[in-house]
């Protein structure tokens, strides 16, 4: 005997899109597969697969709240059709409404502060993405992803030796999980501990190189301006200073400590720092990161000119609201205290061998002298 077996029947539009949704994502092309789940949504929004993968995606863009409302949604449907293609292996074969919402809500909040700190390191901001991801290590420490990313923002932010130790750190947690929100677009679909080991070995070798003394005061320059963002102005300070004791010629170093003196209120400090810096080595170079946006790209002879600008308007304001004020001008110190200087007797006594000899025949005449007090006003 034979028994005819039912074929399988075609998938039907919704179950399409969300099949064709998931290749994408297998694919790394997120913004196809977000497009493929939304037609599937408004052909069926109570569709607890469609709201899943919607779900997904806005987990991987950093969407935090709008991710739980698409999981929350999915696991009260109380179908018990079960998951037939996913991009995680182990949930194939599962109700849907369990899988529903896989990850817990820290993992959800690891997620968006990644996003929000990758977007931030596309945009050379290193020093803000660096604040995000300790907070992301505050929820997760272990997290290969959140390690790879500090990685990357503490070697932009000139500190190689604090981007090895997290880029080995993640490498080690072995982990096959793939790269899909990246900095780079040559990471996206690798394991992230390979990307990890990769990064860790070509920091390394940078670090290597980095011994002479111009590599050292690029370093210094760097971590001082990353400080100074992190609003951490005594580290960045020192960090400056190190610099300078270096190369006391660098235009980037000679600019920074105007800087410093500019924070102290000492204008004319900073004023002669900033004209030193439009003139010294590395005067043509371009700014990468700097404590002001509008200073990034443009050469270092320019933002000292720039800042020097400033420093000379301030100094003229000032100068002219003393002027309008009135009185008689104050003598001060360079960290702005009045000079008190020491009050003068009302008259003085000079003794006789260094008077004129018609005064000494004078008061010959006129007896010893006395000393008198200033009649009262």
């Amino acid at each position: 005997m034979h028994l005819p077996l039912p074929k399988k029947s075609d998938y039907t539009p919704v179950q399409q899109l969300n099949r064709d949704g998931v290749k994408a994502l297998q694919k790394h092309d997120i913004s196809k597969a977000k497009s493929l789940f939304y037609k599937a949504y408004l052909i069926d929004p109570d569709d607890p697969f469609t709201l899943n993968n919607l779900g997904y995606v806005s987990e991987l863009e950093g969407e935090l709240d709008r991710a739980q409302r698409y999981y929350e949604l999915a696991a009260a449907n109380t179908s018990e059709a079960v998951v037939d293609r996913s991009t995680e292996p182990q949930s194939e074969g599962k109700i849907v409404a369990k899988v529903a919402g896989h990850a817990q809500q820290n993992q959800l909040k690891v997620n968006q502060l990644n996003s929000q700190a990758v977007r931030l390191l596309n945009n050379d901001r290193p020093a803000e993405a660096d604040l995000v991801l300790q907070q992301a290590l505050k929820i997760e420490p272990n997290n290969p992803f959140t390690l790879n990313n500090m990685g990357y923002a503490k070697e932009k932010e000139g500190e190689l030796e604090e981007a090895i130790r997290n880029y080995t750190k993640a490498a080690a947690s072995h982990s096959l999980e793939p790269v899909v929100v990246t900095i780079k677009k040559d990471w996206r679909g690798q394991p992230i501990s390979e990307i990890a080991r990769r990064n860790a070995e070509n920091t390394s070798l940078e670090l290597a190189k980095a011994g002479d003394v111009e590599s050292r005061v690029v370093r210094l320059n760097l971590q001082g301006v990353s400080a100074m963002n992190r609003n951490d102005r005594k580290t960045a300070r020192e960090d400056f200073l190190k610099a300078y004791r270096l190369d006391p010629t660098n235009s980037f170093t000679i600019n920074n400590m105007g800087f410093l003196a500019e924070l102290d209120g000492d204008k004319e400090t900073a004023q002669s720092y900033y004209q030193q810096a439009q003139d010294a080595i590395h005067a043509g170079r371009k700014v990468a990161v700097a404590t002001r946006t509008d200073a990034e790209g443009r050469s270092m002879g320019q933002v000292a000119e720039q800042s020097e600008g400033l420093v000379e308007t301030t100094l003229a304001i000032q100068a002219e609201t003393r002027r309008s004020i009135g009185g008689p001008p104050v003598l001060k110190t360079r960290d702005n205290k009045v000079v008190v200087e020491p009050k003068k007797p009302d008259s003085y006594y000079t003794p006789p061998e260094f008077r004129k000899p018609q005064d000494r025949q004078k008061d010959q005449k006129q007896g010893p002298p006395q000393l008198k007090t200033r009649p009262p006003n």
